[in-house]
């Protein structure tokens, strides 16, 4: 893959085109977490992020998430088609388009889906990196996609795991999926909601709608990222667990528009809007995380997080070139 220099002092050349597996080359699940975070402590407010745009189509959702920084502005089109697993297809497909912001200048355009599956672990992993315990032992995961697959690596690039266990609807997929983390290192079961019991850090990826797990058997002492959905009526957690968990965000306003685990415990009268907290505020220390109860990250995905990791894979490449 050959990277153009600074398009700023150059005449425009065509754009990049950085396939998935350049993107993986370039930037791992530990690099995009850090660059997470450092832009998060370096000022970047997501509160001042642009609104995500989902337009209904027939076969599913059209993803529109743009936004900008003081370099570039980008803008990821993605399509969400939930039938499409069943046509042996990616449920989630797009393109992410990086342009230079003094000029407007596309200068590379990335695999979109491949962007979200770095990008969505490697937020989790930077919110978990300030919540979860020090030690895990157990990592109970909810799901067997591309998600589940990423987010195991990316919490293994931030804490020493001793076992994981996989809760999926299809059992046989599910025990092709242990064995696939098992090669990889991690010994791996196929276990059963009652599991998160005893675990440490709890993964939700996963298309449900409504409650995994009872969150009454959730430990004081863990952390819960759940990013399995940005619509108001979907949930992976139910509002027992978010009535005795503190509850961290990307966006309080956000949340409030697009979570539904967040939107549905604020109805239930369980937690009030202003029990949210900003990840931006854990990740600068002006507020701190409370290790008395469970944690949760509730994640549903922003455009800041998209350009953060294509801004980090472009530079990588850069670096390589030079």
């Amino acid at each position: 893959m050959t990277f153009a220099p600074d398009p700023r002092s150059v005449v425009p050349s065509p754009a990049l085109q950085i396939s998935a597996a350049e993107i993986f080359e370039l930037v791992g699940y530990r690099t995009a977490m850090r660059a997470v975070q450092d832009a998060l402590t370096a000022g970047l407010d997501p509160a001042q992020d642009f609104d995500r745009q989902v337009l209904a189509v027939a076969s599913g959702q059209l993803l529109l998430m743009p936004t900008e920084s003081t370099d570039f502005v980008g803008i990821k089109v993605a399509s969400v088609a939930p039938g499409n697993p069943a046509l042996r297809r990616e449920r989630i497909q797009g393109v992410y388009l990086l342009l230079d912001a003094a000029t407007l200048t596309t200068i590379a355009l990335f695999d979109g889906a491949a962007i979200t599956t770095l990008r969505t672990p490697a937020v989790s992993a930077a919110a978990a990196d300030y919540l979860a315990p020090s030690r895990v032992q157990h990592l109970v995961v909810f799901g067997s996609g591309p998600q589940a697959w990423g987010h195991i690596e990316a919490m293994r690039a931030i804490r020493s795991i001793d076992r994981v266990t996989i809760v999926a609807r299809d059992q046989a997929r599910a025990e092709q999926f242990a064995a696939r983390v098992t090669t990889g290192g991690l010994p791996a079961t196929v276990g059963t909601s009652s599991d998160v019991a005893t675990a440490q850090l709890i993964v939700c990826a996963t298309t449900a709608r409504t409650p995994l797990f009872d969150g009454r058997l959730v430990p004081a002492d863990c952390c819960i990222v759940a990013v399995g959905s940005h619509e108001a009526d979907a949930r992976e957690l139910d509002s027992a667990l978010l009535a005795r968990s503190q509850v961290v965000v990307e966006d309080p306003a956000t949340a409030r528009r697009e979570a539904g685990d967040v939107i549905m415990a604020i109805t239930d009268g369980v937690i009030e809007p202003g029990d949210l907290v900003p990840l931006r505020d854990i990740a600068r220390h002006t507020k701190a995380v409370d290790s008395h109860r469970p944690r949760i990250f509730k994640s549903t995905g922003m455009s800041w997080e998209d350009l953060v990791i294509a801004t980090a894979v472009y530079t990588a490449g850069h670096k390589l070139r030079a």
